[in-house]
């Protein structure tokens, strides 16, 4: 899917680039497979913001999508490949033959009219799912399960693929896309195949009415404020951190960037075998 640019007759058209949607076969989402998704403008129930920079953007529907494909045995038509708002990767739109229709992520490779399988017994063909151990070494995949039974919750954006490398003692070792290498029970499973529309990374938004279309606001700098109004706020001048020596932060004093985000201790550390930072785990 290639990416459309223009010319530069306006200072947004300079480098705006958006998808061309070449890939797309059906505009409307299957009505039976769609919800109503209700905005809230980052309040809670008491009217309060809870979440700064959400307001406004263009209504959008909420796509019901078959993370667990556990119609296992029966085969389906790749009916419809279509867009989804909510996500980077494009929808392929099944028809299983006793007439069910469900929704699932899109591979690279899958067009209309393919038949698609899911199982233990499904051939490890691209968009069909299988359990870990009954994929091939060395098999690209997605939509990976971390439980099983739960359904797929990693590597599920545009252009997305692990990498199955070895199995031993009931549990497989995948080398994830941010470059961790983590076990997961053999008995979850994947998509074969990487996941498609991998020219998403190449789209630029180009203004900032962009931005606001999708339902972002944007927020003042710390820095730019006053010190009664954030941490980073005050200062002789333009200062970085309030007239001082200090790190940037979040309005609540948190830590705004290099601050650990994920809990030291953890259950699932003993799975990870190799961090996304190339160093192995600690603390086991």
């Amino acid at each position: 899917m290639p990416v459309k640019t223009f010319r530069p007759l306006t200072p947004s058209t300079r480098y705006i680039t958006i998808a061309d949607f070449s890939d797309i076969t059906k505009t409307k989402p299957e009505k039976s497979l769609v919800e109503i998704r209700k905005k809230t403008g980052g309040r809670n129930h008491y009217g309060r913001v809870t979440a700064r920079g959400i307001g406004g953007g263009h209504k959008q529907k909420i796509r019901i999508v078959d993370f667990k494909r556990n119609k296992h045995g029966v085969e389906a038509t790749v009916a419809a490949i279509e867009y989804d708002p909510l996500r980077s990767a494009r929808l392929a739109l099944l028809e299983y033959k006793d007439g069910e229709k469900r929704y699932i992520i899109a591979p690279v490779g899958v067009t209309v009219g393919r038949i698609i399988s899911s199982g233990p017994t499904a051939p490890p063909e691209v968009g069909n799912s299988l359990p870990l151990k009954a994929i091939p070494v060395s098999t690209a995949i997605h939509n990976l399960e971390l439980q099983p039974g739960r359904g797929g919750q990693m590597v599920r954006s545009a252009g997305g693929a692990a990498t199955l490398m070895s199995r031993d003692q009931g549990y497989a070792q995948i080398r994830l896309p941010s470059g961790e290498i983590r076990k997961i029970n053999e008995e979850c499973y994947a998509t074969i195949g990487q996941v498609g529309n991998t020219e998403h990374e190449n789209i630029i938004l180009g203004k900032a009415g962009r931005t606001r279309h999708r339902g972002h606001r944007g927020i003042t700098r710390g820095m730019a404020r006053n010190p009664v109004d954030h941490p980073n706020g005050g200062g002789q001048g333009k200062s970085k951190g309030g007239g001082g020596w200090q790190q940037l932060m979040s309005p609540w004093g948190k830590v705004a960037k290099g601050g650990k985000t994920r809990a030291k201790y953890k259950t699932s550390n003993r799975l990870i075998i190799v961090q996304r930072n190339g160093l192995p785990m600690k603390n086991k």
